[in-house]
């Protein structure tokens, strides 16, 4: 385990990775998004940013966060994914940095990176490179198309991930233009799987001394997650086409207009289907005989929609929202994301939170949706300013060099 001052181990004491550290030598989104979490969890996560400009989010804006005193400190989406971590400045493309990175990751557990296939080599920054030094450390690698393979030089772009996986071919209206999902969801479901796969490494090299190479890819982690929609292909042999917001497997789930806007009735078996029949009046459709069962309402899906749209019409949301609740019959309202944190259950679970920086600027945040009472995850401090704690980490770094060993 790396040494850390005695005010940062006092901090992260009870959380989960509390005195892992974590070098990480990655930008945008996949790789700093497993960063967060890893920080989140308590591990000391060391941002190496080039001096010139840092991670490239940090000028994807606007919007930017504004300091008390008028500064820029860096554009929302950087804020996004880089809260908790220790910024560093080096120029890996030197001598002098490529040495400094090298020494850091000798005190480390964990480097986490996502150059392209091959790209840190040549900086002797590369896992071979640095295993002899380290043998227990865990390295994750996150391309666009993992370390092997004929797309494996390509670089990886979350669109075009989404668009060759057959996300898109799934998303959006039938006979519409393909749609992405509004968030980069093969970055952070690759980060995601990053930090379970760090854990489990970690937990190998706790056991034997033995570190590895861990190698992850989007293109993977986009595949994989199709879930219900890739085993609905492989045992049917028809590939899954755009539905809307229709559910492929079930009926009625999806979006219907009422008289004011518009609600989800999300009904998942037989009895919710019939309670839902019976609040809204439709005696009739609920003794209908291709009614009667999910896969029957499947395969009449179209008649069932017109006539529950009709059902519907004289519902305004709030009244239908509310019988759908009284009834436990699945539904919600659809919000904007405005509307989803002004939603009191958001503000009972504590979603939204603010973190003042060392100069006192509040920066808002969205804490990790995971609660660990014995263990809790901590949030000592927001995204770090470019450089901010390089001259800390490398006087921690000359202190370890002097002891001769990691600790």
């Amino acid at each position: 385990m790396p040494d850390l001052d005695t005010e940062t181990a006092a901090d992260t004491a009870a959380a989960p990775l509390a005195g892992i550290r974590v070098i990480e030598l990655a930008r945008i989104l996949a790789g700093p998004w497993a960063g967060q979490l890893l920080a989140d969890l308590g591990a000391d996560v060391i941002k190496i940013e080039h001096p010139e400009g840092g991670d490239d989010t940090r000028r994807w804006g606007p919007p930017f966060v504004e300091g008390a005193d008028g500064e820029n400190l860096s554009a929302a989406y950087y804020h996004s994914t880089n809260r908790g971590k220790r910024s560093v400045t080096i120029d890996i493309a030197t001598v002098e940095g490529a040495k400094a990175a090298r020494d850091l990751i000798s005190s480390a557990d964990v480097v986490l990176e996502n150059f392209k296939v091959g790209g840190l080599k040549k900086y002797g920054l590369d896992y071979g490179s640095l295993k002899p030094d380290n043998p227990a450390l865990v390295y994750c690698s996150i391309t666009g198309f993992g370390q092997t393979g004929p797309y494996a030089p390509r670089a990886g772009y979350d669109f075009i991930i989404q668009a060759m996986t057959g996300m898109m071919s799934i998303t959006g209206e039938p006979g519409r233009e393909p749609q992405k999902a509004g968030v980069a969801i093969s970055d952070i479901f690759t980060g995601l799987y990053s930090v379970i796969a760090i854990q489990a490494a970690l937990r190998h090299a706790e056991r034997t001394g033995e570190g590895q190479m861990i190698d992850m890819a989007l293109f993977d982690t986009q595949a994989g997650i199709l879930g219900n929609q890739n085993l609905n292909y492989l045992v049917s042999g028809s590939a899954p086409v755009q539905m809307g917001n229709a559910h492929m497997n079930i009926a009625p789930y999806e979006v219907f207009p009422v008289s004011d806007g518009h609600v989800i009735i999300a009904v998942g078996n037989d009895g919710q289907f019939q309670r839902f029949c019976k609040l809204l009046g439709a005696t009739g459709m609920a003794a209908d005989p291709e009614f009667q069962t999910n896969p029957l309402r499947v395969a009449h899906r179209e008649r069932l929609r017109a006539e529950l749209i009709a059902e519907m019409s004289s519902w305004n949301k709030a009244d239908i929202l509310a019988a759908c609740e009284a009834n436990a019959v699945p539904a919600g309202p659809i919000n904007n994301i405005a509307e989803m944190f002004a939603d009191p259950q958001i503000i009972a679970r504590g979603l939204r939170m603010d973190l003042t920086d060392g100069a006192g600027t509040e920066i808002p945040s969205v804490r990790a949706p995971i609660i660990l009472p014995a263990s809790p995850l901590h949030y000592d401090r927001p995204s770090p300013r470019l450089g901010e704690h390089t001259q800390e980490v490398m006087a921690e770094l000359e202190a370890i060099k002097s002891k001769g060993k990691r600790t």
